[in-house]
């Protein structure tokens, strides 16, 4: 009698002993295919808990660190440019500090980009923009990296994109309440959204006429129909407050929205890009400033610079997702960039402090920096392994 493929010992036992008792076999038979069937049982068993253990990770780890002289580090956004291996770093002091990410080396400082608070790279103008903190953009040639022109075009200015449909540049201005529609050729301001709050964040666009932003102290996501220059629709981010990080899944039509929460329940929400309605809120850490989605691998990366730590998901479909890592970083790594080919992520941070004599910065957390020290500023580099 050959033994059943698939059964446990227990099930083979009425089997083993009614040979047995018919004479087919013997004793020394019976203790040779039980030896065999428990054999194979712990090999299966063995096979199983291996494919577990494969299955999980790679998880992201710390790759290398590269640490940058500054007198007075402080940071905001950060671009990748792919095709020259270059990150772009928005230091507010020193101005747009650019790295090698072949070789982890620091190439230079883009002239005339004091103040830098946001990077927009258009590759298809050969031309890279710092958007600083004074309503000015600077122009730089994404090839020889050399600064063009700094154009004036309003009083602040915070973050920025690159609308592909209408060819402009869109920086949120916090001061004007407005949108502002720059042609990127003369660093001309065309046109101007009114909004109704000075807390906005991450302006997207869908690549189809919308742009997407977050309105932080509204709890809501406005979208903006880019060649009418209106706002088209008012979304509740309920029960995600204080939005700030955005990312699209243009396929399942869906927003990713990263919300503070005031520091004490942070949220990945998850919206319904027809409908504007909350599909499913997920936990992340405290201080997000950014969101990341990886349509190849269909993960959505969360920087969370309160807790230093990377909160990672994976889609499962359109309305689930599961926890894929969460990693952690570095205190107020809180911008990050990805290259979508390696999968690697840049964060970066400098060492800081809460200085009794300066005004306390109390709208992420109690105790956030308001002075960071000299020459600590590091850009972090994680890969998967």
């Amino acid at each position: 009698m050959a033994l059943r493929r698939g059964k446990r010992v227990t099930d083979r036992m009425p089997d083993i002993l009614h040979e047995l008792r018919a004479g087919r076999i013997g004793r020394t038979d019976v203790c040779g295919r039980l030896r065999t069937a428990l054999m194979a049982s712990a090999l299966l068993l063995a096979l199983l808990a291996h494919s577990t253990i494969a299955s999980a990770g790679p998880f992201y780890r710390l790759e290398s660190t590269l640490r940058l002289q500054s007198a007075s580090p402080e940071w905001d956004y950060l671009a990748l440019d792919q095709a020259h291996a270059r990150l772009f770093i928005a230091r507010r002091g020193d101005g747009a500090a650019v790295v090698d990410v072949r070789n982890n080396a620091f190439i230079r400082t883009i002239d005339r980009s004091e103040y830098a608070n946001s990077i927009v790279l258009v590759a298809k103008l050969n031309r890279g923009y710092t958007i600083n903190e004074d309503g000015s953009a600077t122009s730089f040639d994404l090839s020889t990296l050399e600064s063009i022109d700094r154009v004036k075009f309003g009083d602040s200015a915070d973050s920025a994109t690159f609308d592909p449909v209408t060819n402009r540049i869109v920086v949120a201005m916090g001061d004007k309440q407005a949108l502002a529609f720059i042609d990127p050729a003369t660093g001309e301001l065309k046109y101007t959204v009114p909004m109704s709050t000075d807390k906005m964040e991450a302006p997207t666009p869908d690549g189809l006429g919308n742009l997407f932003t977050a309105l932080r102290n509204e709890d809501a996501i406005a979208r903006i129909d880019a060649r009418a220059h209106s706002i088209t629709a008012l979304w509740e981010t309920n029960p995600c407050t204080q939005p700030s990080g955005l990312a699209l899944d243009l396929p399942d039509q869906r927003l990713f929205v990263g919300c503070r929460g005031h520091g004490q329940d942070p949220l990945l929400a998850i919206m319904d890009l027809k409908s504007g309605q909350v599909v499913t809120t997920l936990p992340i850490g405290r201080g997000n400033d950014d969101v990341i989605y990886d349509p190849e691998s269909g993960k959505i990366l969360t920087s969370n610079g309160v807790d230093g730590n990377l909160v990672v998901y994976k889609r499962q479909d359109a309305d689930h997702y599961v926890l894929s890592e969460a990693t952690t970083t570095r205190p107020f790594a809180r911008t990050m960039a990805m290259d979508h080919r390696t999968k690697k992520v840049y964060l970066v941070t400098a060492q800081g402090t809460v200085d009794p004599s300066r005004k306390r910065l109390t709208a992420v957390t109690r105790f956030y920096p308001n002075r960071y020290f000299p020459d600590t500023f590091e850009v972090l580099t994680y890969s998967a392994q």
